[in-house]
């Protein structure tokens, strides 16, 4: 009975306090970009288009709790690598990803928007999220879903998931522009919980049964890669075998997201939050 007690009276204290929060909305505009099995070393590697909006809750000129939504492009292709093995290995894909988050930010600075004294703030943000994603890529003009091509050797029952869960966690600056306006510039990573963003993870399979060839050159389009001076003569020929290593040796896919975000903050003039 006595930690109900305490229970309530921690939960009245905080719906008391919830009065002098504030909220606020925001939409981004910026790139997304991918590292993984066929990026494996470039980080900042950006090409694609991002957009998303956010809703967040000011618990104090501190800390946040922010619930966002993001969609962006991903794309990687061994055929644009400096290193030879890659460019012979010849894999390649492109995604849309649409994420679903909730993040915890926290500012270094005491920031309220035409309120606090300074104008801007660094901060750090983490949390966890959900997303979408669905790797496809070209063989001979025509495109493939590659998670229904099984090009690991996996089970059509077994194979890998279009959906997984991913750790969002990165920093920005925080700057009022005017009045409860404020722009945002902001980096931000995502570990995911998969190794197939890209299709790409393991070893290349023994293939038994492929009617028209199309597991195998999409399994292994090495069979494609260009002659090494570089024409536009192809060597019809398979360089890997079954049980070679297709991927790298990390578990896990990362994707970013960097840009720009517009927000609006809604406060009220009783707000304790300014003093």
């Amino acid at each position: 009975m006595h930690k109900f007690s305490l229970f309530i009276l921690t939960f009245s204290f905080f719906l008391t306090k919830a009065s002098a929060q504030t909220w606020e909305v925001g939409v981004f505009g910026g790139s997304s970009a991918y590292m993984g099995d066929i990026n494996p070393v470039n980080p900042l590697k950006v090409k694609n288009i991002a957009f998303g909006g956010q809703f967040k809750r000011n618990f104090n000129p501190y800390w946040s709790l922010k619930l966002g939504y993001m969609h962006g492009k991903l794309e990687a292709y061994d055929s644009e690598s400096k290193n030879q093995a890659q460019r012979d290995r010849n894999l390649s894909f492109y995604s849309n990803i649409d994420e679903l988050s909730l993040q915890a930010e926290f500012n270094f600075f005491k920031y309220v928007p035409s309120l606090s004294e300074k104008r801007y703030t660094p901060y750090l943000f983490a949390g966890v999220a959900g997303f979408l994603f669905e790797p496809k890529t070209k063989l001979l003009g025509d495109e493939y879903l590659l998670r229904h091509m099984w090009t690991e050797g996996q089970e059509p029952q077994n194979t890998y998931k279009n959906y997984a869960v991913s750790v969002p966690y990165g920093a920005g600056v925080k700057y009022n522009i005017s009045g409860q306006w404020s722009l945002i510039g902001e980096i931000g990573y995502r570990t995911a919980f998969t190794d197939y963003i890209d299709d790409v993870s393991k070893t290349y399979p023994l293939i038994e049964s492929d009617p028209t060839g199309e597991r195998r050159l999409l399994s292994d389009p090495s069979f494609f890669r260009k002659l090494p001076d570089g024409s536009t003569a192809y060597n019809y020929l398979f360089i890997n075998h079954p049980g070679m290593q297709r991927g790298d040796f990390r578990k896990k896919d990362t994707y970013m997201f960097v840009g720009l975000t517009l927000t609006f903050t809604f406060i009220s003039d009783k707000c304790p939050l300014a003093l």
